[in-house]
């Protein structure tokens, strides 16, 4: 049975709505990636503390800012995306690794802020939390389909 059912002049509504929060995900972090690079300090809310955060020694991974691997790993999660919601359906297969593998390495992140820094970058959160949802939206369609 397909998954996502479309007539031919259609577009999937959820491989397209993933590619969408996917740019915000790439939003952010090329937003992270550029005050790395130009060592602006990051605003942050009062009860968040990026310049820890974002200047440990786990803000980088052999010497590149973990930034630009969210930056790749997010537009990779776009393309995906977006070539499953033009309807290329075995590309959802690989998104789903992809959000998986970036589900496993976000909550690393989390785990190091709290436990190891501990303390928290707003910014890093929110992409944690856009992550979260990307993971959240393929396993909404794995879901509805094995209900079908």
């Amino acid at each position: 049975m397909n998954e996502f059912p479309q007539t031919r002049n259609t577009v999937a509504k959820l491989p397209l709505l993933a590619a969408v929060v996917a740019l915000l995900g790439l939003a952010d972090a090329v937003y992270l990636t550029i005050h790395h690079y130009t060592a602006v300090p990051v605003p942050c809310g009062e009860s968040f503390d990026c310049g820890a955060v974002l200047t440990s020694q786990y803000a980088e991974m052999f010497g590149v800012p973990i930034a630009i691997f969210g930056a790749i790993a997010y537009f990779t999660a776009f393309s995906l995306a977006t070539l499953t919601a033009f309807g290329n359906r075995s590309m959802w297969t690989l998104f789903g690794i992809q959000v998986t593998l970036m589900m496993v390495f976000t909550t690393w992140l989390v785990y190091l802020q709290g436990f190891v820094i501990e303390a928290f970058c707003q910014f890093c959160l929110i992409s944690a939390g856009i992550t979260l949802t990307l993971f959240i939206l393929f396993l909404v369609s794995k879901l509805s389909r094995s209900n079908q």
